[in-house]
């Protein structure tokens, strides 16, 4: 098992150092900076042998040359410094930069079905707390350890050069010394693990605190969310006060061992120097004391690696997640919005239960399908298989008699707008909202034209700066029906073949929802369109309406039709149209 940790340990930073390929010569330069830093501590013990020595044989002509030889070492190693740590910062900008676009990019192609399962808190986590983790193991570590690992290198050659025999002594506690941060980097691993996923949670509650404030304040939630991110905080501080207590422990055992091996080592000296000069005497001393601040660093380096390292797992563990099925191959549709379903049967990931049931259907170009039917009969789930933000396994729909597996995925997008009763608005201006996506670009007369259909230019107008405002996150700053007639507007403008409309007009009082009626009546003789409706008055002149009932269509005809047949339609249309009696 240790074996296996630590290969895949090996593994994931080998794939972390992958993305530093397109900065492959400023690492380089990086490198060469800090193979400078490390050349220079030797010289500096070698400048204090010779300083000593000169200053026995009382030698002054030789003296004048001490000040140059101290600025030139100076020198050298400080433009060491300057080529290590800037161009290894600009290996880590890239890098930062290069993991969160591919992170986000990959977020835009996983599928809806993934995100249904996922903890929105641990995603936003990851591309801010985990990245910045591997940003510091990325630069600051490995900027030690290259450093402070050539600075060894060059110590420990250096005293092997002067005396190779007591060298070997101080050697005898390396093993012991790989040990113990062996031991160290497992547990760091393990706990920056649980570090960051606490992170990601208390992400989650602080962004649900954030956008469901008016809830909290209303059903006094305020305590309960405040021992939600208290426990889940002490949590986090539990874990890493592990950590620190484990860095700590680190340091000074390995100080007091690198102490016993100097204390030895001192003791030889004297006893087995003893003809050596005072200068190689002194210059072996300083270059041995030189040793346990890289061993010290090294050890410190390793240890934000390993934090570095159970980060990436993370972000590699959701990289490496399937993106959405796109197999199809059909890049142009008729665009007339045709739409069969055949022997159609879907069960959502982890239930027994089908949502959908053996659906067969024909909706012709033009039509307007309205579905009814109780919370949970599967209204959504079927318009939600059609731009395939689920894939079924069972059946077939069809779009303009292709198949719609065979279409790519952003082929068949095309053909559809869609609104939900759950809007989707960005904290952008109200003309940019429209204007989303794909639609970005298009003639401003075209936008203004789609505010207007969908009866938002009244309000829109009133607004400070018109379609030019900024509306918040998620439109906070428009009321409910205002946000769903720049939805519906956005539908408009999108102009495809196929409209679905999910409860569209849910939030809209009378007064707009008379005008949404005109509008969308007006845009629906030009196109297939799908209406969820939970009033009826909404969709009395679709051409023909479905009743749904777990899972499967249980009645279907015209609104006169359905009303004639005294069934489970006629029962919802009474139930909303019959006036309580006095």
């Amino acid at each position: 098992m240790k074996k296996n940790a630590s290969a895949s340990s090996f593994s994931i930073y080998k794939r972390l150092l992958k993305f530093t390929l397109p900065s492959i010569k400023f690492f380089i330069i990086s490198i060469i900076g800090f193979a400078m830093i490390a050349l220079a501590q030797p010289l500096l013990a070698e400048m204090i042998k010779i300083i000593i020595e000169t200053l026995e044989k009382g030698n002054k002509s030789d003296t004048q040359y001490l000040p140059l030889y101290i600025i030139a070492l100076v020198s050298f190693r400080s433009l060491g410094s300057f080529l290590g740590n800037y161009f290894l910062i600009r290996v880590s900008v890239n890098v930062v930069h290069k993991l969160r676009s591919e992170l986000f990019n990959h977020y835009t192609q996983l599928s809806t079905e993934y995100f249904d399962a996922q903890n929105s808190g641990n995603l936003i986590s990851l591309i801010t707390y985990n990245v910045a983790e591997v940003a510091r193991s990325v630069t600051d570590s490995v900027r030690i350890f290259v450093r402070e690992g050539l600075t060894a290198i060059g110590l420990l050659a250096y005293l092997i050069w002067v005396n190779w025999q007591l060298t070997l002594v101080f050697l005898a506690i390396a093993p012991i010394i790989a040990i113990l941060v062996t031991f160290v980097s497992k547990r760091l691993r393990a706990l920056s693990k649980n570090i960051q996923n606490s992170m990601g949670d208390m992400t989650h509650i602080t962004s649900e605190l954030v956008l469901g404030n008016r809830v909290v304040k209303c059903f006094g939630g305020s305590q309960h969310e405040i021992q939600r991110f208290k426990e889940n905080s002490l949590f986090n501080k539990q874990q890493s006060l592990k950590v620190g207590l484990f860095t700590s422990v680190q340091n000074p055992i390995i100080q007091l061992l690198v102490a016993f091996a100097l204390a030895t080592l001192l003791f030889l000296a004297l006893q087995l120097m003893q003809g050596a000069s005072t200068g190689s005497f002194v210059s072996y001393l300083l270059a041995a004391f030189m040793m346990p601040k890289s061993i010290q660093q090294l050890a410190n380096a390793n240890n934000d690696i390993q934090k570095g390292i159970a980060a990436a797992s993370d972000i590699f563990e959701v990289l490496d997640i399937e993106i959405e099925k796109d197999l199809g191959t059909r890049t142009t549709t008729s665009g007339k919005g045709a739409l069969v379903f055949k022997n159609l049967n879907f069960n959502y990931p982890n239930s027994e239960k089908p949502a959908l049931k053996n659906i067969n259907l024909n909706i012709k170009s033009g039509q307007t399908i309205a579905i009814v039917g109780a919370s949970g009969s599967g209204k959504t789930t079927l318009t939600n298989l059609i731009p395939r933000f689920y894939d079924y396994a069972q059946g077939k729909i069809l779009l303009d008699g292709i198949e719609i597996t065979e279409y790519t995925l952003e082929t068949l997008r095309e053909q559809i707008a869609l609104v939900t009763q759950n809007i989707t608005l960005f904290n952008d201006t109200v003309f940019n909202n429209i204007a989303y996506g794909s639609l970005e670009g298009i003639a401003e007369k075209d936008v203004l034209k789609a505010a207007d259909d969908a009866y938002a230019t009244e309000f829109i107008n009133n607004l400070s700066h018109g379609m030019q405002t900024e509306i918040g996150e998620h439109g906070i700053q428009l009321s409910g029906g205002q946000r769903q007639r720049l939805a519906i507007a956005r539908a408009l403008l999108k102009n495809a073949p196929l409209l679905i409309l999910d409860e569209a007009t849910s939030a809209l009082d009378t007064h707009s929802e008379r005008y949404i009626k005109k509008a969308l009546e007006h845009v629906m003789a030009n196109r297939t369109t799908i209406v969820i409706a939970h009033r009826l008055s909404t969709i009395e002149n679709a051409d023909v309406i479905l009743v749904m009932e777990q899972g499967e269509i249980l009645e279907r005809g015209s609104h006169a039709e359905l009303l004639a047949k005294h069934g489970a339609y006629a029962s919802l249309h009474a139930l909303q149209f019959t006036e309580p009696k006095k």
